[in-house]
């Protein structure tokens, strides 16, 4: 218990400091030597919610409340990470639920006030997002379509949350949504600006006064180079480069201080390749902005416009930095979306940069060392390491298995034997390992299924048969408990609300025959022997 006091000071000191990371990774090893203090958790959704990874926020509160269902903070935690979320029914809620246990708490009430604010606006915005989608003759006729309307009402009540929506919707439907909701036209290439002359007075109805021609009321500067740039659109849209090119550049002769002009090149240089060329432009057009006070969101652009480039050229650290200037410019779910997928391959390089096989097996001997003394928390250190430096190898995931398991944390080591199996399904220990795991949290029947497939492996094996023989035997010495504790099992409670399943569990009952069919069938073979495995049904 002193050990993970020390952890938990450690974590709330650089929570405080504001490097979430670290605190996370305090309050993780802690929670492995303490799994069941819901304070750890709490401390530890709240590091996450910092770092703004609000799905691991929900998951520790939620294991929070599960453990210490009266304490009224593992509720306000709740709350807030499902209205980072958008969630905010939910949310609500979860308020409600901590305000019943301490009607006084003023955290908790002042969090509900705030969702409920924002659930109000939410629903208002996403009323006048729909209108817009219905009166936009892009959109209108997708509206007719239930499942595209359900996604949008989705989107609608949380717009930053693109990724969600990437793989459920066909891509030009989201990109041309995200279009109508911002108010911006997403069909012209690189985004091209359009002409942006002066508002000129509108002339009383029903006059005869014949339309002046376009620009016609500008200075000759600015009117000539307006019209260049109308030129070079055209060329760019017909993908006629070089043309377009000499026109953004007439333009710049005419009125060198639109940064659009600039903009427009670097969209030329993008689609010809030339990177290098696109961002010097680019930084070109955000001096001239700057100087000519020009729009933020023409500076946001032009900053959107160097990341891309640098993105093609996969230098995404770069990339990562301005989309991150964009977005201090100007806000916009496409940017964020960007911005997601730049992350991501950061993380993914910097993983791959990480890795060395060499330095992961010392890691495991240092591993297997402090293992065999019985400090398994350091030996989990340094099998955790010896992952990261070998992700791909199933023996690691098996031995900081054997750690988790010696710590009483059986979820994580369930976890861990998981991703053992996965990685090499016909590593047999891990198999064996994952029933020893499913025993220590009394599931004999999920047990028995991993002890069956080591046997499948190895028929003969000692360890394998005796865990196997042990299942069994509980199984059938009490029947009716292993029944009681399928039917909380949600997996079991899901197969028996399908009506389907109803059906072939009545078919099969009248008709043994059709056992044989429907094992044919992949999925319902798994819900079968899922029932089959709990207890509640027995084929004779």
């Amino acid at each position: 218990m002193e050990l993970v006091n020390q952890l938990k000071e450690r974590g709330n000191a650089a929570l405080s400091s504001g490097n979430y990371s670290e605190a996370g990774k305090c309050y993780t090893e802690a929670i492995a030597l303490d799994p069941n203090n819901h304070v750890l958790f709490s401390n530890r959704s709240a590091a996450h919610a910092k770092a703004g990874d609000y799905i691991a926020a929900l998951e520790d509160a939620n294991k929070t409340v599960s453990i210490n269902p009266t304490w009224s903070k593992g509720y306000s935690r709740k709350g807030s990470a499902l209205a980072y979320l958008g969630r905010y029914e939910e949310a609500i809620a979860a308020y409600e639920k901590g305000l019943e246990l301490e009607p006084t708490n003023q955290q908790l009430a002042s969090g509900l006030a705030e969702v409920r604010k924002q659930a109000e606006e939410d629903i208002m915005n996403s009323q006048a997002f729909l209108e817009k989608l219905r009166s936009n003759p892009q959109t209108r006729e997708w509206m007719n379509d239930p499942e595209y309307l359900k996604q949008v009402q989705e989107l609608a009540l949380n717009p930053f949350d693109i990724q969600k929506f990437e793989s459920r919707m066909d891509s030009k439907r989201l990109r041309t949504t995200i279009g109508v909701m911002l108010g911006l036209n997403f069909s012209t290439p690189m985004d091209i600006d359009p002409p942006t002359p002066e508002k000129k007075a509108t002339p009383p109805p029903n006059t005869e006064e014949p339309p002046k021609p376009k620009y016609e009321e500008l200075p000759e500067n600015r009117r000539l180079a307006l019209q260049e740039k109308d030129k070079g659109n055209e060329f760019y849209k017909k993908k006629e480069f070089e043309n377009a090119l000499q026109h953004y550049t007439k333009a710049i002769e005419h009125d060198s201080n639109d940064i659009t002009f600039y903009t427009n090149i670097a969209a030329v240089y993008f689609e010809q390749k030339e990177y290098e060329k696109c961002i010097k432009e680019c930084e070109k057009a955000i001096e001239i902005g700057r100087e000519n006070r020009a729009d933020f969101k023409l500076i946001a652009k032009a900053f959107t416009r160097i990341g891309n480039a640098y993105k093609k050229m996969e230098q995404w650290k770069l990339a990562k930095t301005y989309f991150e200037k964009s977005m201090s410019e100007h806000r916009t779910p496409e940017i964020k979306t960007l911005l997601s997928e730049v992350e991501k391959k950061i993380v993914e390089e910097e993983k791959k940069a990480y890795v060395d096989p060499v330095k992961a097996e010392q890691e495991k001997e240092l591993g297997n060392d402090y293992f065999k003394k019985g400090d398994y928390s350091t030996a989990m250190k340094h099998y955790s390491e010896a992952i990261k430096r070998n992700p791909d190898d199933p023996k690691l995931y098996s031995n900081r298995a054997a750690c988790y398991t010696k710590l009483a944390a059986f979820d994580l080591g369930l976890k861990d034997c998981e991703q053992c199996c996965k990685l090499d399904p016909k590593f047999i220990k891990g198999w064996i390992r994952k029933g020893k795991i499913l025993q220590g949290m009394q599931q004999p029947s999920k047990a028995l299924s991993a002890y069956q497939k080591a046997l499948e492996l190895d028929p003969s094996n000692a360890e394998a048969l005796e865990g196997y023989r042990a299942c069994s035997t509980q199984l059938n010495s009490n029947p009716e408990e292993v029944r009681k504790r399928a039917m909380a099992d949600p997996e079991v409670q899901s197969i028996l609300r399908d009506p389907a399943m109803r059906c072939i569990l009545e078919q099969m009952q009248q008709d043994p025959q059709a056992l044989q069919d429907h094992l044919k069938n992949p999925d319902i073979a798994a819900k079968i022997q899922k029932l089959l495995e709990s207890g509640l049904i027995a084929i004779h």
